[in-house]
Order: structure tokens, then sequence, then C-alpha cells
């Protein structure tokens, strides 16, 4: 089995059950994982159960002899498609872009070239010593992101 080839089966059942398609692998034992996430609330354990079922109708286990594990993406997993990114623009995220920077931000845009990132940062002012914090709004090219996550808060 290949992956694109579960993709393109699948992807119908997951979308029945208002989810997308976050990724699929498929190792070379045949163990397949396949991760979605909601188009608007939470991934529910019906939601993996129905996309579980729809595919044991479409291949046969004893004859195919796979493994199969159907998950949510996880608030702690990198972003990996543009579902991902436009369902968080709104949302705080942690950046990790190349060149080492780290920094929290609002996302407030995205598309298949860029990011936009609302941030504050403190900058040099000219004619001051100090300096002072101000909101920076980046836009960031999608080669130059290393990873974006939720930002998790446990406060």
């Amino acid at each position: 089995m290949k992956a694109s080839e579960i993709t393109e089966k699948i992807t119908p059942a997951v979308e029945s059950c208002g989810a997308f398609l976050v990724d699929v692998t498929v190792s070379p034992d045949n163990d397949i994982e396949i991760v979605i996430e909601s188009k608007d609330d939470i991934v529910r354990m019906e939601d993996c159960v129905a996309i579980d079922k729809a595919f044991h109708e479409i291949w046969n286990q004893d004859e195919e002899d796979y493994a199969l594990t159907v998950s949510s993406a996880g608030l702690d997993r990198p972003f990996k498609v543009l579902e991902q990114y436009r369902k968080a623009i709104g949302s705080k995220v942690v950046a990790k872009v190349k060149g080492g920077r780290k920094f929290i931000a609002e996302l407030t845009a995205a598309d298949a070239e860029s990011v936009t990132l609302r941030y504050t940062a403190k900058v040099a002012i000219e004619g001051k010593k100090k300096k002072e914090e101000k909101e920076i709004t980046e836009t960031i090219p999608m080669l130059e992101v290393n990873s974006i996550t939720y930002y998790i808060s446990l406060d």
C-alpha cells in the first residue's frame, strides 16, 4: 500500500467526519498511520472509529496484513498542511524560522507561499538609549519556516 493511494481513497471518509487529512504514513512493515484534524472543532473518538471502519471496508486486513492507527494531529505537533495554518489564524503560535529564531506570535494570515505573524519585541529606537516594545507584523515565506505549533500556556 502506498500513502498516496490511501490518501486518495480515504479522503472522502475523512471529509464526511468534518475533518481534513494531515498526514498518511506507511512503514516498511505496513504499519499505517492516518492523522486528521477537525475543520471546526476537535477530533472525536467517533470520527477516528468511522475512518477506521471506512478503511477496513476498502482494504481487507487479512489480505493486506497491515496495522492501522487513526489519530488527531495534536496541539503539540508542528503544522503540516495549509488547512492547519488557516484553522489557527487568530491563535497564538510558536514559530521557529531558519537562522534559529524562535518566538511567540499571533498567526494573522497564511497561504501556500507565506505566513503572517504579529508579535511584540523590544527594538532600538533612534535617539533613545533604552529599547522599547513595539508590535511587529512580519510575513515569512513558507520556505523560511522550520515549524509552527500552537502556543500552549498553563496559566
